[in-house]
């Protein structure tokens, strides 16, 4: 199957090629999934199973790319919103990426959205990067308050997907200490050795979480994404 390159919006471009998708803004990469909309990235998996692990039924996501993680979601029979301050990456993740129509999909600001909806959720998912990688709003105390606010009071999970510069980067350990102010148990999943990196922290109901392996593997794919998950573990707040 030939590749095919896809320029859906400015500055934004889809790549089909062999069976699997990739959407990249500029030079920032934003989603792979497989033919059937299933994600190739560990770091999705990993969040994926947290929240099969924790139970959650309802689930609220900043941040939308290709929507893999919420069309796996709805899949396992979790109600998914998700809020994105464009439109068009909600119209991607449905054309490209297999987004359900059942996935409620907001067109917002995700911090406005979260003031203006008091409903509370199962879990938060914070996964929202652009050109600029992640604004800095989202790493904020006020922000962490916020979400706190907006999830049940027990059992509950916050997510977030950061970006590792390399292992001297500060930034995952400094976010998990800010967290720590508004959740009695953080942690972070990462592994060392690694430049431009997922990490994902987990805030909530984690004392119980395991380390993470691939219940929905895409097709092809699935073998390699368990070998590149293997490597991911819980490490110490430097």
């Amino acid at each position: 199957m030939p590749t095919n390159r896809i320029i859906p919006a400015p500055g934004h471009y889809i790549i089909q090629d062999n069976g699997k998708v990739s959407y990249w803004q500029k030079e920032y990469h934003q989603s792979a999934a497989d033919a059937q909309g299933v994600s190739t990235a560990d770091y999705i998996h990993a969040m994926y199973f947290f929240l099969m692990q924790a139970g959650v039924r309802d689930v609220l996501m900043i941040g939308c790319g290709g929507g893999t993680l919420a069309t796996m979601l709805v899949r396992s029979n979790v109600a998914v919103t998700v809020v994105d301050l464009h439109k068009f990456s909600f119209d991607i993740a449905r054309k490209y990426f297999h987004l359900p129509e059942t996935v409620t999909c907001h067109v917002a600001d995700g911090i406005e959205y979260l003031k203006a909806n008091r409903q509370r959720h199962d879990a938060i998912v914070l996964d929202a990067f652009g050109e600029g990688g992640m604004p800095e709003a989202f790493m904020q105390p006020a922000f962490f308050k916020l979400a706190r606010s907006r999830m049940k009071s027990a059992g509950s999970l916050f997510l977030m997907n950061v970006i590792v510069a390399d292992d001297d980067d500060p930034v995952p350990d400094d976010l998990v200490r800010a967290l720590r102010r508004q959740w009695g148990r953080v942690r972070l999943l990462d592994t060392d050795g690694w430049t431009d990196r997922n990490a994902v922290i987990a805030a909530g109901a984690v004392t119980n979480l395991k380390k993470p392996k691939v219940l929905m593997p895409p097709r092809p794919g699935g073998g390699k994404l368990a070998k590149e998950l293997d490597i991911l573990d819980w490490r110490a707040i430097r």
